[in-house]
Order: structure tokens, then C-alpha cells, then sequence
């Protein structure tokens, strides 16, 4: 641990060689550029972190302050179920959200018919048009947790739309639904074609090809020209002791018009400490079109996303964790990857989490150059019967000295700057695990912590800025929307700073139950989606009656 923190210290004192990175990097233009080819308004947010690249920052200015009681700047609210746990996305007039059947929209499944759904709404007035019904896994909580929903956001791309059900299924939907008269796609199976329901063109059963999610099936998957990239949420068994499905794949490449598996990998393996509950990345870096997705096992890896001849091509993986740090169910050392990585002028941004059910906890926050290959981790571990051979990871602790084990740095390293805090004596200054992604803007990084910390870095050098308490847990993404950063956190509210160095708290702004998804700026609108209700916040707007308790857009 010592060695990682004075290498996390260096790495703030003097960077290493680095790729040439842009003096005036535009992450606005850089997230069109990436959605530029998807079949969606420019305004659009169609995906989870706005564009492959991830980063959730937009041009808009959006209202400092609103009443969900009084309907100040609320242009609608409708209902969603008892339980939200995925971020809405916004695309060609329609707002896409996960959640359970609690709201009861479809009359075959009452509101008491546990399922996870995926529910479209229109974006301008928020009414109801149809719903994705996605019955429980008979297997139960193991699977699939009851009244979780959903918990994968989707991606949009014209008039279709991708996303993980809470069964594991990649599912293909026509976002018209049966609104449009036509069931399109090869799949003929929907129990029906009411106008009500939704239209699937095709399905991949994940846990057919082999994966065993550990409690829900979470990752909200991206698309690049016609490869889908997405996670099967593998995890540990009901014991929590070792992997469920060790030879499943974890990490794939789908073809989006038909389903058919392109490639897979599966190096988290047995090393899985929880589950698989990250989200996967893209970008063109160092020349090569990469596919970057975030392990359970604690690594961040990098593939060729074209692959080779049907097989995955691994260009990089790098270990977030200290060598000498454990896992275990509780006050863990050692944490998978549950947050989005991030792309930003060329650098990968990650932080390490957990299950907020197990507890609080230390956390590490990472900036890697994506330019190198192999295994770029701060440190190598070898072991004194073989003292020139690095030994393999392992799942519960990579470094133990009793038995001979010793680390070096890498010469091979990417580590560009590593922030555990700028004094992990105080709980103020201290980087926790965390859920989210960082949002990054005129080289100011923000990113949230479970703990309910607000952390402000400098992208380049880490270096801290300044820290904000909000009393109360977070499991959200900023979202930068031009000169402000907004932040929700598990009590209902949203607290609003000024993109800038110095801290600046503008506004701290009630929605009145908790939020546990990120919000999202689509066409000049402020998306939000508390635990049962979906709000658009717009400057000028006013909705009659109290928007917190109508659900006025059913």
C-alpha cells in the first residue's frame, strides 16, 4: 500500500511521458463528434455519460433553482416505479427509463407483479407510451434482487434502442414500440401488440452463454458503427465465496443489427470479487479503435475492438488496486470496478466501489495512458521461488508477504497520477469508494464518493482542489452543464457548484426523494429520476399542482 501511495504522490509532483495531449481539448465537440454517427437529434443525451467517450458534459446553461412543490421550472413529472436505479436517456422526442412495475402502466402485469421494465415516455410532456415487461428470474435474489427493476440505461441510435434486462438478455427494441403498427424484426414472440407494450427485434440470452450474475444484471452498453459493447454482469455464487461461472464470458462485442457474438473475454475469471457491474468505454487512442471495460476483479482492460479473426484482442489491463490490499465481504482494502471508465483528452479516468450494502470504505482514483500495452499497472508482484517472473493476479489478495510474495514498480507502467486523498487521516480528505464516473471540463475533474463526498482534481496532475461534504451518500455522476456542475445524492438533493477551482456552492435544490441515477441536460432540459418519479427542469417552465406526488405525466 505504502509503495502505491508514493507512486499516487509522484505521479501528482512530475508526469510521466505522456501522449500528446490538446492545449484547447473540446469535450462538448468530442462527445457530437462520437455520437455523429447515430441516427439521433444533436441535442440528444442517447446514452449513459451522453457519448461513448462517456464523459457527461454539455454546452447548456440549465435553471439554478426549482420547487417540485410549487412547480417553479418543472415542465412535467411523471411516475415511475418504487425502485429507479437507472439513469434515464433521451432520444428523438422519447425519454427511456429503468425501473420495476410498481406503477403498474401494463393491465396484465397489476403494480403487486414484481418485473423489471423499461419504460418510454415522451420527452416533451412526459406521458406514457409503452413498457418492456421483463418477467423475474425463477432463480431469485442470487440473479436477480427483488423490486431492483432495471438497472441498465440504453442506448439509442434512430428508431432503435439496446439495453440489458434484469434477466440478462440483451435485448434489441423498436423505440416506436407497436405505436407505429408494425412488429418489426425477427422476433415474433411478444405475447402481444398492444400499443402499450414494447416491440423486440431480437434478444441474446447472456446467461445462455454461460454468465451468472450476482444479484442484477447491470451495464449500460455503447455502440460504435455497427459492434455493440457489453458486459454479461458475471459474479460470485449465492456463498459469496468464489464465481459462479469461471469460464463465462464477461466482457463482449455484439453485432447491433443482429445479436451474433463478434468476440469475448473472460480474464476476470475466477478473480471476480462481487460482480460485474461497470459500464464499457470507446475511444481512438494511440491510433487504435479501443474498447476499454471495467472488471470485477478489479482491473481496467483494453481491447482491439475489431478483434482477431473472432477472438478478443487484449492491448492493455491495469490493476486498480494495491498489491497488498484484500477482499472480503466487509471493511474490504481491495474493491472491484463498478463505475464507467472515462475518456478525456486522450487519458482513462476509473475509480474503484463496492456494493454500498457492504459498507463504506477507502477508495483509489485512477488516471492511465491507454498508449501502452501489456500489463501497465503501477507495481508487479513476484514471488521469491521464481524472482524475475510476475505471478498472476489473485482474487483475494495479490501481494502476501508470508508467503514470499514482493512487488517492483513496472517499468512498463501507465500510470499517469493516482489521488487516494490528499490526507486519508481525515475523512474530508479522503478519496471512498465510489459509484460513479468523472466528469471533466476546461481540465477540472469532479467525481462523487459513496461517503458523500464531492471531490474537485485537476484532470492533468490530480493534484486536489477542494472537497464539498453533502452529508449524505451518493451514488450519481456530476453532469456539467456549461459554467455549473450539478450533483445528487441519496437524500433527494441536488447541490450546484461553479465549474471552477475554487469552490463555489450556487444552489442546493430539493426533488424531495431520493436519487440514486445521474442526471442527464437533453435539448435545453434537466433530466432527472428520483427513486419513483421522472422530472424535466426547464427555466421558464410550470407545472400545476405538486409535481413531487402527481406523477402529472401518466
Amino acid at each position: 500500500m505504502r509503495r502505491l501511495l508514493e507512486a499516487g504522490l509522484l505521479g501528482l509532483m512530475a508526469l510521466p511521458s505522456l501522449p500528446a495531449l490538446a492545449q484547447d481539448y473540446d469535450p462538448i465537440a468530442a462527445a457530437a463528434a462520437a455520437n455523429a454517427s447515430l441516427k439521433n437529434k444533436p441535442g440528444d443525451a442517447p446514452q449513459l455519460g451522453l457519448s461513448h467517450l462517456r464523459n457527461n458534459v454539455t454546452a447548456t446553461q440549465l435553471p439554478l433553482e426549482w420547487d417540485v412543490k410549487a412547480g417553479k421550472n418543472i415542465k412535467f413529472s411523471a411516475r415511475l416505479g418504487s425502485q429507479t436505479y437507472a439513469s434515464p436517456v433521451v432520444a428523438n422526442g422519447k425519454v427511456f427509463v429503468g425501473t420495476n412495475n410498481s406503477a403498474g402502466f401494463v393491465k396484465r402485469f397489476p403494480s403487486k407483479v414484481d418485473l423489471g421494465c423499461l419504460v418510454a415516455y415522451d420527452a416533451e410532456t412526459g406521458k406514457f407510451l409503452w413498457q418492456h415487461s421483463n418477467e423475474k428470474l425463477p432463480t431469485g435474489r442470487v440473479n436477480d434482487w427483488e423490486q431492483l427493476g432495471i438497472c441498465s440505461s440504453p442506448v439509442v441510435s434512430g428508431d432503435k434502442l439496446w439495453y440489458i434486462s434484469n434477466r440478462d438478455e440483451l435485448c434489441c427494441l423498436d423505440t416506436e414500440g407497436f405505436l407505429d403498427n408494425e412488429n418489426d424484426g425477427p422476433f415474433k414472440e411478444e405475447p402481444n401488440q398492444n400499443k402499450d407494450e414494447a416491440d423486440v427485434i431480437w434478444k441474446l440470452d447472456l446467461m445462455k452463454l454461460g454468465a451468472s450474475p450476482h444479484n442484477a444484471s447491470s451495464c449500460s452498453i455503447t455502440v460504435i458503427g455497427d459492434t455493440l459493447l457489453a458486459t454479461s454482469s458475471n459474479g460470485v455464487d449465492e456463498g459469496h465465496k468464489k464465481v459462479a461461472q469461471v469460464q463465462a464470458p464477461v466482457f463482449l462485442a455484439i453485432d447491433k443489427n443482429t445479436g451474433k457474438v463478434l468476440w469475448s473475454d473472460g480474464s476476470s475469471g475466477a478473480n471476480i470479487m462481487h460482480g460485474t457491474w461497470s459500464s464499457p468505454c470507446f475511444g481512438e487512442l494511440g491510433g487504435i479503435p479501443q474498447a476499454i471495460f471495467a472488471g470485477g476483479d478489479g482491473w481496467l482492460y483494453s481491447f482491439d475492438i475489431r478483434g482477431d479473426n473472432g477472438k478478443a484482442k487484449l492491448l492493455w489491463k491495469f490493476d486498480c488496486n494495491p498489491k497488498d490490499s484484500v477482499y472480503k465481504l466487509e471493511r474490504a482494502t481491495k474493491n472491484p470496478l463498478i463505475g464507467t471508465p472515462v475518456i478525456y483528452n486522450g487519458l482513462v479516468y476509473i475509480g474503484v466501489g463496492e456494493d454500498p450494502e457492504h459498507g463504506e470504505g477507502n477508495g483509489h482514483l485512477w488516471c492511465i495512458d491507454p498508449t501502452k500495452t501489456g500489463d501497465v499497472s503501477p507495481t508487479l508482484v513476484f514471488n521469491s521461488k521464481d524472482p524475475n517472473t510476475p505471478i498472476a493476479p489473485k482474487r483475494v489478495q495479490s501481494l502476501e508477504k508470508d508467503k514470499g510474495d514482493f512487488e517492483r514498480d513496472n517499468p512498463n507502467s501507465a500510470l499517469v497520477w493516482h489521488y487516494a486523498g490528499s490526507d486519508t487521516k481525515k475523512f474530508e480528505s479522503t478519496m471512498h469508494r465510489t459509484l460513479a464516473s468523472a466528469a471533466i471540463k476546461n481540465n477540472l475533474l469532479f467525481i462523487a464518493d459513496q461517503s458523500g463526498l464531492f471531490h474537485c482534481l485537476d484532470a492533468k496532475t490530480g493534484q486536489p482542489h477542494w472537497t464539498h461534504d453533502m452529508l449524505a451518500a451518493s451514488w450519481s455522476t456530476a453532469l456539467i452543464a456549461g459554467d455549473h456542475v450539478f450533483i445528487a445524492d441519496v437524500d433527494g438533493e441536488v447541490s450546484i457548484f461553479k465549474v471552477s477551482a475554487e469552490k463555489e456552492l450556487v444552489a442546493e435544490v430539493q426533488l424531495e426523494t431520493p436519487v440514486f441515477t445521474t442526471p442527464v441536460c437533453a435539448n435545453g432540459i434537466l433530466y432527472v429520476a428520483t427513486f419513483n418519479t421522472l422530472y424535466a427542469i426547464q427555466e421558464g417552465a410550470s407545472f400545476k399542482g405538486d409535481a413531487a406526488t402527481s406523477g402529472g405525466g401518466e
